[in-house]
């Protein structure tokens, strides 16, 4: 018949009508290639449809090729009709005959040959292993035994950021990832640290004559030589340099002797700035910490993370920087010393008795108890690298989850790099071995980075973010740090986003078993009471999530619940952390990687992501309460404090539509398809823009990195925005009604930003607001 066909349609047209289009393309998602082939009739009415191809639709209306060729006439027909039916008779023939041979006809051979490849990845949805057996397999991979090889191969003495020791522990995780079988690359950075003095040294004289030479420091400390009357300031938080001012102590020029704990280096220098004081001494006091009395600590005072030396921009070599510093950057002097120097120079002030809390045995100091100190800290250049490998998925490749853990150290750094860098190390080669064994197929990628200059402020980190944070806006959903994980045995603490808290207690719930720590740990009347805390400045998911926009976690081991002491010394050895863990380092790290690889293992094995969506609405509706209590307030007791058309109605309709558009997308997830790949992914989508939303886009980053408004800080913040209206009520001279109603109609669009696009199309919103 088809022949019949073809022979027809040439006596008409002298050729086919249709014809093939044969287009041979690439399959991105493996190594087979297809064949597409299409009819020009199709083409034709593609053109056409579109309003293209004007000149086929000019030639329909002139004669057809037949009537031109044969005429109209009654005999030319008549000749022309017997002649098609003659040949239909002969076709129909050919054709039957044909048909009843019982050979089969020979098969082209294809034209491009398909090789085999070690893991096809998949076009339509992986097939999936079950739960259950992707944690069985989990378990066996990962043991104490392979940790502890990995843990004498990453020990190392000497390995600060940007040094020999430091890259040399870098492409040694390069090789480890080759190993595996993974897809590697690097970034290379160029960044400005302080460093101690080369020659010289810095210097503490108190009035007595008793001088000091520390041997530790505070990288970013500003520099130069200052005289000031001593005065003790507990924490130097913010309350506490209020009681000081409401018992009438002038803090203005004076030296503070600060101690470690509550709040970061940074934050305490920071606090000190704002009420004038000339510098900051930090010490490490006997009621925090058992470390002997002579040892240094090391650390940085950048209130932000990444290089302040090019805030915003990434410190690649070809970045044309702007002559700007970050806005952290510290305007005063700051030194540590160790405790046996706190206490010689504490135990001679004067002045008032020690605010109650504060302490018993001290004296505030006063004016007359004159300090002098020198910072001869200096700027330095360092090239450093951070190092990546991939684990491909095999539906949604270009969606992953990053596993990060810092490599340098101000020392041995044992549980603040060694340990996480081990841990990363072998959840790649377990996660990788599952791939290539075991039949285990990730939906999604694993991005594993071991990253440079942690402890000059998750530098090398950051640096990565500013490079690539338009596409890790996009394609990372989720962020999961491995720095200092083992700090003790008996404790647990996790600080992470919202949008995770249900997913980290249903890891809790697993448990791994009835002889689990984690098992044990969840058994507690309010985990998340007990065991969740807000993710600090000087944790290293925290530009993840406030500065990039990323749903992030970390998590750590303690020793009933306190701190490890040796965080920031050069005595952060392993024999340090054997007795802060009864010398089960090596099985707490199994524990803590365990916990790790079931959250990133189970983002890259389900068909929808696991983020709770309503834990934010709860946070924006306790906040809005909180402004909308405070604002009606100040209208009553003071309404010339705030515009008369102010109002909170708009503020409290963003919360509305937020609460509004979460549901929506829950009830879609319910109705959802899993077997649909493009609805999965479309969904996971709009989950993921909810944490990025959260940043304003009305801030500069490069002004004010930690955009998030519930999370980071800054005056576009909601906490800020309550703390403003306190002012507002106090007289405070910072406080300017204008800014605040700026900052708040800027906040109140960044909440409706996040709910227009968690609504999904433009045709879903309710355009209520």
């Amino acid at each position: 018949m088809d022949q019949a066909r073809s022979t027809i349609s040439k006596i008409f047209n002298g050729e086919p009508h249709s014809y093939t289009r044969f287009n041979l393309t690439q399959n991105m998602e493996g190594d087979n290639s297809h064949v597409e082939m299409k009819l020009s009739s199709d083409i034709d009415e593609e053109a056409g449809g579109n309003g293209v191809g004007g000149h086929l639709n000019h030639a329909a209306s002139s004669k057809p090729y037949i009537s031109q060729k044969l005429g109209r006439t009654p005999k030319n027909l008549c000749f022309t009709a017997a002649a098609v039916f003659l040949i239909f008779i002969i076709g129909f023939l050919i054709g039957y005959a044909v048909s009843q041979k019982k050979e089969q006809a020979p098969v082209c051979a294809a034209s491009v040959s398909t090789a085999d490849t070690t893991y096809t990845h998949e076009t339509g949805a992986a097939p999936l292993m079950d739960w259950d057996d992707v944690k069985r397999l989990f378990v066996q991979k990962l043991t104490p035994a392979k940790l502890e090889k990995t843990f004498s191969d990453f020990s190392k003495e000497d390995h600060r950021a940007g040094s020999p020791g430091d890259e040399e522990l870098g492409n040694k995780v390069m090789d480890y990832f080759n190993l595996f079988g993974m897809t590697t690359w690097t970034d290379e950075h160029f960044i400005k640290v302080h460093d101690p003095p080369a020659s010289g040294f810095n210097r503490i004289l108190f009035k007595d004559g008793t001088e000091e030479r520390p041997k530790g420091f505070l990288s970013y400390s500003a520099t130069g030589s200052v005289t000031g009357g001593a005065l003790y300031a507990h924490y130097g938080q913010e309350s506490e340099f209020r009681l000081l001012l409401d018992k009438n102590i002038n803090i203005s020029g004076r030296v503070l002797l600060i101690r470690t704990g509550k709040i970061s280096f940074a934050e305490k220098v920071a606090n000190a700035a704002k009420m004038n004081a000339s510098a900051v001494l930090i010490y490490p006091d006997s009621a925090d910490t058992s470390i002997d009395e002579n040892t240094e600590l090391y650390g940085h005072v950048h209130l932000g993370t990444g290089d302040p030396y090019t805030p915003g921009f990434p410190s690649f070599n070809h970045t044309q920087f702007p002559p700007v510093q970050s806005s952290g950057l510290p305007s005063i002097l700051a030194q540590t010393i160790t405790r046996a120097m706190a206490t010689k120079i504490l135990g001679k002030l004067g002045g008032q008795n020690l605010p109650q809390g504060w302490g018993a045995s001290k004296k505030l100091g006063d004016e007359g108890d004159s300090i002098t100190v020198q910072v001869n800290n200096v700027l330095a250049e360092k090239k450093i690298h951070n190092v990546f490998g991939v684990i491909k998925g095999f539906v949604d490749s270009d969606r992953y989850v990053v596993i990060g853990a810092q490599r340098d150290a101000w020392g041995p750094g044992f549980a603040a790099s060694t340990v996480g860098t081990s841990v990363l190390v072998e959840l790649a080669r377990s996660i990788s071995d599952m791939v290539k064994n075991d039949g285990f197929k990730p939906r999604r990628s694993i991005v594993f980075a071991s990253w440079s200059a942690g402890e000059y402020g998750s530098v090398g980190a950051t640096e990565w973010q500013e490079g690539y944070l338009s596409s890790l806006s996009m394609k990372a959903f989720s962020y999961i740090n491995l720095d200092g994980i083992v700090a003790g045995r008996n404790g647990f603490k996790v600080a992470a986003s919202p949008l995770m808290y249900s997913f980290i207690e249903n890891a809790l719930k697993e448990g791994y078993g009835k002889d689990s720590s984690l098992y044990n740990l969840y058994g507690k009347k309010d985990w998340e009471l007990d065991l969740m805390e807000p993710m600090k400045l000087d944790d290293a998911a925290y530009p993840f999530l406030v500065f990039s926009g990323i749903p992030s976690v970390s998590f750590r081991f303690t020793y009933s619940n306190s701190d490890y002491h040796y965080f920031r010394t050069i005595q952060d050895t392993r024999q340090k952390l054997n007795a802060a863990t009864s010398n089960q380092v090596a099985e707490v790290a199994v524990t803590a990687g365990r916990f790790a690889g079931h959250i990133a293992l189970r983002q890259v094995h389900d068909h929808l992501l696991q983020m709770d969506l309503m834990r934010y609405n709860k946070i924006i509706r306790t906040q809005v309460a909180k402004i909308n209590g405070k604002v009606k307030e100040i209208k009553r007791m003071q309404p010339q404090l705030l515009p008369s058309a102010l109002t909170v109605q708009w503020l409290m309709s963003a919360s509305g539509s937020y609460s509004r558009a979460a549901r929506s997308l829950e009830s879609d997830i319910q109705n959802s398809d899993l077997e649909d790949i493009q609805m999965c992914r479309l969904i996971n989508d709009r989950i993921m823009t909810v944490e990025k939303n959260f940043l304003s886009p009305y801030i500069s980053p490069r002004e004010s990195p930690f955009r998030h408004i519930l999370l980071g800080s800054g005056p576009h913040t909601l906490k800020a925005l309550a703390d403003h209206l306190d002012a507002l009520k106090t007289d405070d001279p910072e406080a300017d009604a204008d800014l605040f109603r700026s900052q708040f109609a800027m906040t109140t669009w960044t909440i409706q930003g996040c709910a227009n696009s968690l609504a999904g199309n433009i045709w879903s919103l309710d355009n209520e607001i």
